[in-house]
């Protein structure tokens, strides 16, 4: 068994870095906001964006599923089963699902014109305000 005083630490890195995903997200959010609006205006996309957005899209998906996966380990050697935390473990579960929804319709993007651009949106948003819910629920766990 781990002692206690790590599983604490545990459990404050965990929270750590789940909000620190949870920050890029948003800057991620940010930058497909700004290539949206520049198609909707009939503007030059800047490449610049397009690239960190496509390029920095499945990496936070993986970081955002690593982070489910910690929680989920962290709190069954913690409290022996999964469930402790219900709405919270049930929060990243649906996090999890969205990412990679999000991801999969992301592929399916094909030009300037695609249907599939504003279910990626829409699904970005549920994921942004998941993770915000998600930190609400962590933070009251913590304290």
């Amino acid at each position: 068994m781990i002692a206690r005083e790590w599983v604490d630490l545990l459990r404050v890195l965990h929270g750590a870095y789940n909000a620190l995903v949870a920050l890029a997200f948003l800057y991620q959010g940010w930058l497909g906001l700004k290539i949206r609006n520049a198609g909707r205006r009939a503007e030059a996309r800047d490449p610049g964006v397009i690239r960190r957005h496509r390029r920095n899209g499945p990496v936070l998906a993986v970081l955002g599923i690593l982070g489910y996966a910690a929680g989920a380990t962290l709190i069954t050697i913690d409290k022996g089963h999964l469930l402790e935390y219900r709405v919270h473990h049930l929060m990243g579960l649906a996090i999890v699902i969205l990412l990679a929804a999000t991801f999969f319709v992301s592929r399916k993007i094909k030009g300037p014109v695609s249907p599939w651009r504003t279910p990626h949106f829409l699904l970005g948003l549920a994921v942004l305000a998941a993770y915000l819910v998600q930190l609400f629920l962590g933070l009251n766990i913590l304290l």
